[in-house]
């Protein structure tokens, strides 16, 4: 075991580095209709993860909502964009 490993073989490092990624990130979550299925999960966690700044993508079909994690404040025209090209329609904020 390295000395910066804790008891539980994990990195001392990695909390830190998290808790800075969380402070510097920001979660916006938008209402998205049209999406039926694992499908539309996939084309739109595609398109809108390729977005300049977009950390992550979660996709909840049922609840017909998509959250979307950046890198400061979101581009809302962009992820509005990207939704349309994927197919569907972004509706706003949530």
């Amino acid at each position: 075991m390295g000395s910066c490993c804790t008891p539980d073989n994990s990195c001392s490092t990695t909390p830190e580095t998290a808790a800075v990624a969380v402070a510097e990130s920001t979660v916006t979550v938008y209402a998205v209709s049209g999406m039926t299925c694992g499908h539309c999960r996939t084309a739109i966690t595609q398109s809108v993860g390729t977005l300049a700044g977009v950390l992550s993508v979660d996709v909840d079909v049922a609840g017909g909502l998509v959250t979307v994690t950046t890198g400061g404040e979101p581009d809302d025209a962009a992820i509005t964009a990207a939704v349309d090209d994927a197919g569907y329609e972004l509706t706003g904020r949530a």
